[in-house]
C-alpha cells in the first residue's frame, strides 16, 4: 500500500491520497498537544506525500483549524495546495449581551473532552442559517477561502438522543439546501457526513446528493457493521473516508497500553479480541497498526483512511504501517476468524 496512490471523489473531481491526516490530537484529544508537536506532525505527513488533511470546529473547540491553516499557508506558500475538509454541525460561542446560548446539551457519549482546547462552548446548529455560518467560521478559523469538503457533523441518534429528530428536520429542511449551495457556487469541492454512525449516513443518502462522507470506526478489524452501507454507497457513487480504524487507540497499541474502544476504557471482550488479533499478525510479522490501518482499504468504496497523530513521531509510525508489505495470507487468516 502506498501513501500516495489516489482514489477519486467521483462526483466532485477530487482526489484524495490513500491516507489522509486527521487533527482530531491537535485539539487536545485524550492529552494537550503543542503547536510545535502539531506543526511536526503536519511537516512529517507532508514530506511522507499525504495531501489530505482533515479538521473540525469541534476538535479543540476551534484549535485544530487554527493549526492547520497556519501550516497551509505559512509553510506551503509556493506547493500545490492539499485537499482540506472539515465539518459544519457546531458553532463555537460564548455568552455575551443580546445573545443567550442554549441550555447545554447532554454529555455526548463520544465526546472525549479537550485538554487545551479554547475557551467557547460549542452549540449545535444544522439549519440552513447555522451550517452557512458555521462555513464562513471554519473559513475565518482555516485563514483559507478553500475548503473543499466539508462534511456534516456527529448527526444521529447516539450523538443527539431525544433531540435527533430536531437536528435532522433541521439538516433536512435547510442544512443540506445550503451546503448544496456552496457546492453549486463552486465555493467548496462536495459534502456529506462526518459520522460515527452508519444508520446516519444511509438516511442521509435518501435526504441529498452526497458527494463523500467521513465513517469512523464503523469499518474496522474489530468492527465490520458499516459493510452494508459501504456497498451501497459504492454503487450510488458516494465516496466513504474511513475514520477511527484504531478505534480509538487500542487497535494502535494493542491491548497493554492505551485501551481506549470508541473513546472509552475498552472492555474486556474487546481487549480479548485485540489480543487475538495481535497474536494472528505477530505470526506474520505484522504489527497489528499496519493490518487495522490496510483493512479498510481492502473495500473499493473506500477512497481514504485517515489517522490522527499528534507528533512526528506518531505520523512517521503510521506512515511505516501503512506501507508496510502484508501477505494475502494474514488477510486470510483474519477472514477466517
Amino acid at each position: 500500500m502506498k501513501i500516495a496512490e489516489r482514489r477519486s471523489v467521483t462526483r466532485s473531481g477530487l482526489e484524495l491520497t490513500a491516507l489522509g491526516l486527521g487533527t482530531a490530537s491537535f485539539g487536545g484529544l485524550y492529552q494537550p498537544t503543542s503547536t510545535a508537536e502539531a506543526m511536526g506532525a503536519l511537516e512529517t505527513a507532508w514530506k511522507a506525500g499525504i495531501r489530505y488533511f482533515d479538521a473540525a470546529p469541534m476538535y479543540g473547540l476551534g484549535r485544530a483549524e487554527h493549526l492547520l491553516g497556519q501550516f497551509v499557508r505559512e509553510e506551503l506558500p509556493q506547493a500545490p495546495r492539499p485537499v482540506l475538509s472539515t465539518k459544519v454541525g457546531r458553532l463555537m460561542a460564548r455568552q455575551r449581551p443580546g445573545r443567550d446560548l442554549p441550555q447545554e446539551a447532554p454529555k455526548n457519549p463520544l465526546d472525549p473532552g479537550w485538554h487545551n482546547g479554547l475557551n467557547f462552548r460549542e452549540v449545535f446548529d444544522y439549519s440552513y442559517d447555522g451550517i452557512m455560518r458555521s462555513f464562513d467560521d471554519s473559513q475565518q478559523r482555516l485563514g483559507l477561502p478553500e475548503i473543499d469538503l466539508l462534511y456534516v457533523h456527529d448527526i444521529g441518534r447516539v450523538t443527539h438522543a431525544d433531540r435527533h429528530e430536531h437536528h435532522w428536520n433541521a439538516l433536512t429542511s435547510g442544512g443540506f439546501k445550503a451546503l448544496g449551495e456552496l457546492r453549486a457556487a463552486g465555493l467548496i469541492g462536495g459534502f456529506g457526513l462526518g459520522v460515527n454512525e452508519a444508520e446516519a449516513i444511509e438516511d442521509a443518502m435518501g435526504e441529498a446528493d452526497l458527494d463523500c462522507c467521513l465513517l469512523a470506526g464503523r469499518y474496522t478489524l474489530l468492527d465490520h457493521s458499516a459493510r452494508p452501507l459501504l456497498d451501497k454507497a459504492r454503487a450510488q457513487g458516494v465516496a466513504i473516508v474511513a475514520g477511527g480504524v484504531f478505534n480509538s487507540g487500542i487497535l494502535a497499541s494493542g491491548s497493554n497500553s492505551l485501551r481506549k474502544f470508541n473513546y472509552m476504557d475498552a472492555p474486556d471482550d474487546i481487549v480479548a479480541k485485540v489480543e487475538r488479533l495481535a497474536e494472528i499478525c505477530g505470526r506474520f510479522g505484522v504489527p497489528l497498526g499496519a493490518a487495522a490501518m490496510q483493512f479498510p482499504l481492502r473495500n473499493l468504496a473506500v477512497a481514504s483512511v485517515l489517522v490522527g497523530a499528534k507528533s512526528p513521531e506518531q505520523v512517521a509510525t503510521n506512515v511505516a504501517w501503512f506501507e508496510h508489505e502484508i501477505p494475502a495470507e494474514l488477510w486470510e487468516a483474519l477472514e477466517a476468524i
